[in-house]
């Protein structure tokens, strides 16, 4: 089996796992009914089945510059700035700056680079919206954001066509983030 394949199928069973533990924790903390279960093993099996059968990766693997993953940091401190300190609320914060970060691209309409920024923004926004109670202040922010902007820059060929890319990035750096912080608290 070639190195490219191997990537492509870890990079599912990773996802695949991260989403099904997602929905798992949706279940345990709202709900104990069988029913409930049998549908989120379903829809597990419907999504490992996608992620099988879509086209999802380009044949060479890219990588997102830098300079457009740097924003990323910058998306989520301005989303949970809106969030916690505006009191705007974790949806409006991310809407806020997601629509603000849509206008960038105006600010000059010939350039190559402005086009990228919004997406990593609004990718960072996602981190902006993560909850006090999980997020212990702006550092927690800061540093979910550089793991998300890391993520950012290594899934560029990685799971095109796929909705939920910039949200599951962001949730896979503030989960890291959490759990290094609690491994080492």
């Amino acid at each position: 089996m070639q190195a490219r394949q191997k990537f492509r199928i870890l990079s599912i069973c990773l996802l695949f796992v991260i989403q099904a533990l997602f929905l798992v924790a949706i279940f345990v903390e709202n709900t104990n009914s069988y029913i409930v279960l049998s549908f989120i093993g379903l829809l597990s099996l419907f999504i490992l089945y996608s992620y099988l059968k879509s086209p999802i990766h380009h044949h060479i693997h890219e990588y997102e510059s830098i300079k457009i993953a740097v924003w990323v940091p910058i998306g989520a401190i301005a989303s949970y700035y809106f969030n916690q300190v505006f009191g705007l609320g974790p949806v409006m914060g991310a809407a806020l700056t997601g629509t603000l970060a849509s206008f960038i691209p105006n600010i000059n309409k010939d350039s190559s680079y402005l086009p990228h920024l919004p997406a990593a923004i609004y990718c960072g926004a996602f981190v902006g919206m993560s909850s006090s109670q999980v997020a212990h202040g702006f550092s927690f922010i800061l540093t979910a954001s550089v793991f998300t902007a890391i993520f950012l820059v290594i899934s560029k060929s990685l799971l095109n066509g796929v909705g939920g890319k910039l949200g599951t990035l962001a949730f896979l750096g503030v989960s890291l983030t959490y759990l290094l912080l609690y491994l080492f608290k």
